[in-house]
């Protein structure tokens, strides 16, 4: 996404920052992090995951007053639990599925004033039986927005596969593990744990994940 046209606007935020910036006190932030927020009436959110429920509720606690989720496939893909997505639309947020955003575009002001997107369509299953989404020709759109919220999920760089001899990895880049209970990979003295392991998750997940991971490495270094 960091490579679509207009993501530098002002306008245009990480999850991670919007949702810091707008539920915890400004006196607690670091001083990088306490300019205010600009949440516009018209707010989009980008992602299928459980982060882009919390930012659509968020920006209506806030405020705004359309606030729509846009997700490149349709709702039976979206990796978000179901109940975070009910709880986001008793709340007044509004979903567009098969959309994938192409450009941010910004106003005379400078700052974000619609998102161009384009409709998709799902293609053949590939060979793990997931749907690739497809764009549609000549189908681009605009969307009036002055916010826009890119909740994507965070994924490992795949170079780490294809640069670390032995480690195994899979879909997307995630790395394999021998035995869940310890983190343990394919290569000697190296364990994993959290996202890099099961892809964007809870941060609770993840901590569970490295303490396993650690108490195992504990022990690992014992026998050495």
């Amino acid at each position: 996404m960091e490579d679509t046209p207009g993501t530098d606007l002002p306008g245009v935020y990480e999850a991670t920052d919007f949702l810091i910036r707008g539920n915890v006190p400004t006196n607690q932030l670091p001083e990088t992090m306490r300019e205010p927020l600009q949440v516009g009436k018209r707010v989009v959110v980008i992602g299928g995951g459980d982060t882009a429920s919390d930012c659509l509720r968020t920006a209506l606690r806030l405020g705004s007053e359309e606030v729509t989720c846009l997700y490149r496939r349709t709702e039976k893909e979206m990796p978000g639990g179901k109940k975070d997505r009910n709880m986001a639309r008793e709340e007044g947020a509004k979903y567009r599925f098969l959309t994938q955003p192409v450009k941010f575009i910004a106003g005379a002001d400078g700052k974000l004033a619609a998102v161009e997107c384009i409709e998709m369509k799902l293609g053949e299953p590939d060979a793990k039986g997931r749907r690739k989404p497809v764009p549609v020709e000549a189908s681009n759109f605009s969307i009036a927005a002055d916010t826009a919220i890119l909740a994507l999920g965070y994924w490992p760089d795949p170079i780490l596969g294809k640069t670390t001899p032995d480690l195994e990895v899979h879909d997307w880049g995630l790395i394999t593990v021998k035995n869940k209970a310890t983190g343990v990979t394919s290569r000697e003295g190296v364990f994993s744990g959290g996202d890099c392991v099961t892809g964007p998750d809870l941060v609770v997940t993840a901590m569970v994940g490295g303490r396993k991971a650690g108490l195992a490495i504990d022990e690992y270094l014992k026998k050495k």
